[in-house]
């Protein structure tokens, strides 16, 4: 994580202070304000007519600050401006996909009683008219992170800044990517399962004024001491089950209600999201415990889409929500937030289920092909 700080200076025999953030300010910034001019004057006051050895030294170390900051670690706020999530969609709607969209598989393939069972009594289908938009979900899930491309880099930055508070840019590679619970130094290395959907639906996390309160509360709470976990990791994993829960057509009945598609995926994302947060938080769960979490996520994402949703319409509303057997409960506005019960959701399964890591193969169900 990069910092524009330096240590406190001041002068004693001139009495100069210079603040502590002077060394991220361009020579020519000095220039103007008279810092530099200040610190060749003599105890008189008055300017000598040719700079020191000393001053022109210094002068050489600033420009080496200052070059070495734009080269490395990006220069102060606003160098990389935010991107909208808006504004990332209309690019990836703009874009050549076609080499994306030949690896799409719209919906999960089913053979036999699974193929009939599904046709009789399975969820509707998708409207014609929004078939584009879903294959364009499906398109941007198989992109891949490219560092030539300034609106995937804009992404990451902005997710970055968002999460962190930082007003300046960091570095495409390095150890601050794992603080924000990416598995190593490069983010592009945890994106297989989810490509570039899974910082799409990030940066829509972070960037709504609406969502980013809990977006915050999430990522506090993944540096939680004892219940940590990688925040980043843990929100593609969730980009997954949305996936999922798209191609196995349980979200389409909401997608044909609203008549659109990528703002549903988008709030079954932070509805998930909001899940894992009351469950975390009330039940102290820990990392040995993720992977039983996110198995009850992905059941109740695809079994009851609408309730997941109705669960975020109440939080965002104001209204505390307690998650009980399954379904909802509004407890008195002092009550707070109330631990919720997994066993409905869960069943009775009690073997282990480890941590589903997005380089890792995928557990597939019956009769389902495998994620893209």
């Amino acid at each position: 994580m990069n910092r524009c700080t330096a240590d406190t200076h001041q002068s004693e025999e001139q009495g100069i202070f210079l603040p502590p953030a002077v060394k991220s300010i361009p020579i020519s910034v000095l220039k103007q304000n008279g810092l530099l001019q200040a610190l060749a004057e003599g105890p008189n006051g008055r300017t000598e007519a040719d700079p020191s050895a000393e001053l022109l030294q210094a002068q050489e170390e600033w420009e080496a600050v200052e070059s070495l900051q734009s080269g490395i670690v990006g220069t102060c706020a606003g160098h990389v401006p935010l991107i909208a999530f808006n504004e990332a969609l209309q690019y990836f709607q703009t874009a050549d996909l076609s080499e994306c969209r030949k690896k799409i598989q719209p919906t999960v393939q089913r053979r036999g009683l699974s193929a009939v069972a599904h046709f009789f009594f399975g969820p509707p289908r998708l409207h014609q008219q929004l078939q584009g938009e879903r294959d364009l979900a499906l398109a941007i899930a198989q992109c891949g992170l490219d560092n030539n491309e300034k609106v995937h880099m804009r992404i990451l930055q902005t997710i970055y800044k968002k999460l962190t508070g930082s007003r300046f840019d960091c570095p495409r590679y390095g150890a601050h990517w794992e603080e924000l619970g990416f598995q190593g130094l490069d983010p592009g290395t945890d994106l297989r399962g989810t490509g570039l959907l899974g910082l799409m639906q990030i940066l829509y996390f972070v960037m709504d004024s609406r969502t980013l309160p809990l977006a915050r509360d999430v990522f506090k709470l993944s540096q939680h001491e004892s219940q940590n976990f990688p925040f980043c990791v843990m929100s593609i994993n969730i980009t997954r089950i949305v996936i999922q829960a798209l191609r196995e057509e349980h979200l389409s009945r909401e997608c044909n209600r609203r008549q659109q598609v990528i703002a549903v995926l988008n709030d079954l994302y932070v509805a998930t999201s909001l899940r894992l947060y009351v469950i975390w938080k009330t039940q102290q769960k820990t990392i040995s415990d993720s992977g039983f979490v996110l198995k009850e996520l992905e059941a109740f994402a695809k079994k009851k889409p609408k309730q997941l949703l109705r669960y975020l319409e109440i939080y965002m509303s104001g209204r505390a929500v307690s998650v009980i057997d399954g379904g909802f409960q509004h407890p008195s506005p002092s009550s707070g937030i109330h631990s919720p019960d997994l066993n409905s959701a869960v069943g009775n399964s009690s073997k282990e289920i480890n941590f589903t890591g997005v380089c890792d193969p995928q557990v597939e169900m019956e009769g389902e092909a495998r994620l893209i």
